[in-house]
């Protein structure tokens, strides 16, 4: 029987591991844009931009439901949102959506990322990381 949903279960303890890898990917990203100077590819740091909010995403779902998202990134708000209910903020969800809308251009894709949109996306990201890093 294969697998038709993107949730996999995990343990109770996955969740911290996550969100130790998103504060990595955050500071890394951080980092990056920081060094970034104009006219460089920042497609690099916003794909850590990306990886940090996945890991967010990933360790608010470990730790409420013991599931994660899996393969299909774009279904990830909807599992937050699945797994959160109204405890979710709007303004959060539609932040990690547009985080994750960069993933495929950032990682697959060609066109150079300019350093205005990874700063512009890592304030994204520290503001969506301060909601979960406050969650008890």
């Amino acid at each position: 029987m294969t697998r038709t949903s993107t949730r996999k279960p995990v343990s109770g303890d996955y969740g911290e591991g996550r969100r130790d890898a998103a504060r990595a990917f955050s500071k890394a990203a951080e980092e990056a844009v920081l060094l970034a100077e104009p006219g460089a590819n920042t497609n690099p740091a916003i794909s850590l931009i990306v990886l940090a909010a996945i890991a967010y995403g990933d360790y608010l779902t470990a730790k409420r439901a013991n599931v994660i998202n899996q393969q299909n990134h774009a279904a990830a708000p909807k599992l937050l949102r699945d797994v959160l209910g109204s405890a979710l903020p709007s303004a959060q969800e539609n932040q990690f959506r547009r985080i994750l809308g960069n993933k495929d251009s950032a990682q697959y894709g060609t066109r150079h990322a300019s350093l205005a949109q990874a700063q512009h996306l890592l304030e994204d990201l520290q503001e969506f990381a301060r909601w979960p890093e406050d969650q008890p």
